[in-house]
């Protein structure tokens, strides 16, 4: 939402301006499809050079990604603890060989199936079942400082990937300016080819091949860099769900009672989406 919204005061704030300032439209929307073929076209054609498929397309849903905000909301967290919580508490009543059958099949484990939004996220997943798949094959004989360095290892891995969308996305944005002033040489070898035209149709030529250089600009500091900084900030706030994971393993090994790893869970989540202890606790003890 609030990115249509600033979308629409960035649109409206200068081409407003513009009109008010008196300026006419018709030059500018008579351009600027054939200067965006330009510009967007070749900076597409740029990152499909400078990056892998899974990055270029990681890249170009990031608009997508961005409108929809991050993935996990206040709830998704509060039943991630909660499920995190159950598999932990297999091994504290029926021992880690139990847990097993949780961490190889997890589509028909009940305890992820009060998840399904977990179940279908391959990386969240891995990141639980990986480490307690671990704890099982070393019969719980897993230190609790070794796993928190095999995790952050994991986590560093993982984030560095989801990081190369936005990184993509800020190398086009910084692209944009440059082809938009390619752009505009091309509209002003284009006039110069008919320099022997009167002022008003050389107006208009050279009108239009400024128009690249506007539209470089306003595609790169008006749309593409929001778009990059603004999904930057996503993966970040979606890595706080692997930290939560982490961080409740970590306790657990460490041999701290229940609340402890509650809170261990809910100081890796923003306030603005971290349930209450007494949320998470009732929740434990309903289960």
């Amino acid at each position: 939402m609030f990115f249509i919204i600033g979308l629409v005061v960035v649109f409206a704030a200068v081409l407003g301006g513009y009109v008010l300032h008196g300026g006419d439209l018709r030059p500018i929307i008579h351009a600027a499809p054939f200067e965006t073929l330009i510009i967007a076209g070749s900076a597409i054609g740029a990152a499909l050079m400078g990056n892998s498929l899974p990055t270029f397309k990681a890249a170009m849903g990031g608009v997508v990604k961005v409108m929809k905000g991050p993935q996990y909301k206040k709830d998704d967290y509060f039943k991630l603890i909660i499920t995190v919580a159950k598999l932990l508490s297999v091994i504290k009543k029926e021992g880690v060989v139990a847990l097993e059958a949780h961490v190889e099949n997890p589509d028909a484990s009940p305890i992820f199936g009060e998840f399904p939004k977990l179940v279908h996220d391959h990386a969240l997943l891995q990141t639980i079942c990986d480490p307690l798949r671990l704890i099982v094959i070393s019969q719980g004989n897993v230190e609790a400082d070794v796993l928190d360095e095999i995790m952050n290892t994991a986590l560093k891995t993982h984030h560095h990937v989801a990081m190369q969308a936005p990184t993509a996305i800020t190398t086009i944005a910084g692209s944009l300016p440059a082809l938009g002033i390619v752009a505009c040489v091309l509209g002003v070898v284009k006039t110069m080819g008919q320099i022997d035209q009167p002022p008003a149709v050389l107006g208009a030529l050279i009108g239009g091949a400024l128009v690249g250089t506007m539209l470089g600009v306003f595609m790169s500091y008006g749309i593409a860099e929001p778009i990059a900084n603004r999904l930057a900030q996503i993966v970040d706030e979606d890595a706080q769900a692997f930290k939560v994971v982490k961080s409740m393993l970590v306790a657990h090994l460490s041999d701290h009672p229940l609340p402890i790893i509650i809170e261990y869970a809910r100081a890796a989540v923003d306030h603005h989406v971290q349930p209450t202890f007494s949320e998470v606790f009732d929740g434990i003890r309903g289960g």
